[in-house]
């Protein structure tokens, strides 16, 4: 397998399903102050990999965004959103990522320290038997050093570190959107069925906002911050997601910001991002009061409807705990998305490519006394 590499513009960038990896995100993090790169990623494949067992040679092209982090002290750190798309396959997943971070080495700031990429790939540690209980339950994968091994297996350099932690969910919920209606509800659990048509039954009414909905969002998404002891952000960040478009691009993407009420009362809130035929649950929040009118039910199954909708065919749910533990902070919901059907799908987490070994040590351990849950 040989990579080669490119810079390209931002609205040049070609489309997909990820919205992370859309010349929309790219815009949005521009507007939030960080740089961003955008490269185009040429991968030959000789008949030799096994994913090419029918043809001698074979050339993929994918585009990456990435974007530029300030971490301090003149370093920076290039930041991969759920990329690259492109799965070269779990034995040659290590020696892919080695030779993409050399390729990108060369064009990066000279004070970028490492590459993290935020795998969109599914954790090989699915397939193992060994990592479900007796229930049948996924435990997880192993320890981070095993993990390591399994990832730099057959690399030159053996550089690939987990990262202490995850920035984008690593673990989510997708629905399959190709199917009616009426099976999608068959599929669901029986409580989120029955709380779904309760809201429907005691009048809550759906629709759209637009940017002059934003006050009324943050309210929300600020009870929900406090009842959930979620760190704030300012309003300003969900200005910029709401407000920021891409008219010429080849990866447009669009954000719905939809509000569930009866009686003029705000119960729950979320965004909904839709980029290619995926649509994701982005952020959502709900009202402390009222909570047995199961706003956020109704909201959801409208989100749901929209999106098939628009023709999307799938639909991300967009973060849940990795196993169904009480104690985990996003438990709640675990708890919540699992009600909907779908299946779970775990995703490998953010992995760390370091340029400069003595510096990446040292913000690592800052990192990881200060690791948290947090919007990206």
């Amino acid at each position: 397998m040989q990579i080669r590499i490119r810079p390209k513009s931002l609205h040049h960038k070609s489309s997909g399903s990820i919205l992370q990896q859309t010349a929309y995100w790219g815009k949005v993090k521009e507007n939030q102050g960080f740089q961003t790169m955008v490269f185009e990623m040429e991968i030959v494949i000789t008949g030799n990999n096994p994913r090419n067992k029918h043809r001698n040679r074979e050339i993929i092209s994918e585009d990456i965004l990435v974007v530029l982090r300030n971490i301090g002290s003149g370093a920076s750190m290039a930041y991969i959103p759920y990329g690259p798309a492109f799965d070269p396959g779990e034995e040659e997943r290590g020696r892919f990522l080695e030779e993409l971070s050399e390729s990108l080495r060369t064009y990066l700031p000279h004070g970028c320290i490492l590459i993290r990429y935020d795998l969109p790939w599914e954790s090989v540690w699915v397939a193992d038997e060994n990592r479900y209980n007796s229930e049948g339950i996924w435990m997880g994968p192993p320890a981070p050093v095993t993990r390591e091994l399994r990832m730099n297996f057959d690399t030159k350099k053996r550089n690939l570190r987990k990262s202490p932690t995850d920035i984008l969910p690593s673990h989510t919920i997708f629905l399959d959107l190709k199917k009616e209606e009426e099976i999608l509800l068959r599929q669901m659990k029986s409580k989120t069925r029955y709380n779904i048509r309760l809201a429907l039954r005691k009048g809550i009414k759906v629709h759209e906002l637009d940017t002059d909905g934003l006050a009324l969002w943050y309210n929300l998404y600020k009870q929900t911050a406090i009842r959930n002891g979620i760190t704030l952000h300012d309003p300003e960040y969900f200005s910029t997601v709401l407000k920021t478009k891409v008219s010429e691009s080849r990866s447009k993407s669009t954000v719905h910001l939809l509000l569930a009420e009866a009686d003029g009362d705000p119960l729950a809130a979320m965004f909904l991002a839709i980029s290619g035929k995926r649509a994701t649950y982005l952020y959502g929040a709900s009202s402390s009061v009222h909570r047995e009118m199961m706003g956020t039910y109704a909201l959801q199954w409208n989100a749901i409807r929209k999106a098939r909708e628009t023709g999307c065919k799938e639909y991300d749910l967009f973060g849940i705990s990795e196993t169904p533990d009480p104690s985990h902070p996003m438990y709640g919901l675990y708890r919540f998305k699992t009600g909907f059907g779908g299946y779970k799908y775990h995703r490998q987490g953010c992995w760390d490519y370091p340029f400069n070994t003595e510096q990446y040590e040292i913000y690592r351990s800052v990192e990881m006394n200060s690791t948290g849950y947090h919007l990206s």
